[in-house]
């Protein structure tokens, strides 16, 4: 499978992050692309930042063998009425491709019928070509669009193929979990500045911290438990600040935040 012309639907913050590595590897061809887009401003930033064309008529966007389906999740009913027949052609049913957080299989597949669909679960590292995708499909795929969707997705990042049931915690995780990385990083940096550091300073560092740290996970095949006693010498300044993140409860609060999450994934499928 190698489809000519990819439709879009919807031009948020995850689908730049996915459209902008694969543009600018080609392997989407620019002027193969047709996006629907709710206001001026986003075709303003489709021309301007991706070089794609709006389409003229949404229906120009859904002819396509292939539609990356990436508007609200709120706004699925109202697009699904929308949305005109599936075209066919001889390689069978057109490809449904969805990143709509929360919004299940069984949803897409009654919202559009006659439709492949395929529930994508990205995260915005995608956008530098180290993300994470989660994928979960019907049965009735067939194998070569599966494999593309497969390849597509592995030029932005991790694939991972997973029961529908565990996306929720994959976009949890994975999908939210920069955003918690953020705060994490900002926080540390801004411990560097109350320790009296120049906060250029301090926010590279951080930076640099982690990426060392991963670096060190991966490489040694380390649990981060491990890691961390590595580093915490008894009476010394490492346990010392390990007592103070148990004390406000940090660990727990990452928990909690990562099931909170899920849990709105799951209540955005209820509508």
């Amino acid at each position: 499978m190698k489809p000519s012309r990819l439709g879009v639907i919807g031009l948020g913050r995850m689908a730049r992050a996915l459209l902008t590595p694969l543009l600018d590897q080609g392997v989407i061809a620019r002027d193969q692309v047709r996006a629907v887009v709710a206001s001026e401003d986003s075709a303003r930033r489709l021309r301007d930042e991706l070089g794609v064309a709006v389409a003229r008529d949404p229906d120009e966007a859904w002819a396509a063998p292939v539609v990356l389906l990436a508007v609200k999740p709120q706004l699925l009913t109202a697009v699904a009425a929308a949305a005109p027949s599936p075209p066919r052609d001889s390689d069978g049913a057109p490809l449904l491709i969805s990143v709509l957080a929360g919004v299940t299989l069984e949803r897409l597949e009654r919202s559009f019928p006659g439709w492949n669909c395929v529930r994508a679960v990205p995260n915005t590292p995608c956008l530098v070509g180290a993300g994470i995708t989660g994928l979960a499909w019907g049965k009735d795929l067939p194998a070569g669009p599966r494999q593309w969707v497969l390849d597509l997705f592995g030029r932005v990042g991790v694939v991972k193929e997973l029961p529908e049931s565990q996306l929720d915690g994959l976009l949890a995780l994975a999908s939210s979990g920069p955003a918690l990385a953020a705060v994490l990083l900002e926080a540390l940096a801004d411990g560097g500045v109350a320790s009296g550091l120049p906060r250029p300073l301090a926010l590279e560092l951080a930076l640099a911290m982690m990426e060392g740290s991963v670096k060190l996970l991966r490489e040694q095949n380390l649990h981060p438990a491990q890691l961390k006693d590595m580093v915490a010498s008894p009476a010394g300044t490492t346990i010392a600040a390990l007592r103070q993140l148990e004390q406000a409860g940090v660990r727990s609060a990452l928990i909690e935040a990562v099931l909170a999450a899920a849990e709105r994934s799951r209540a955005l499928n209820a509508g």
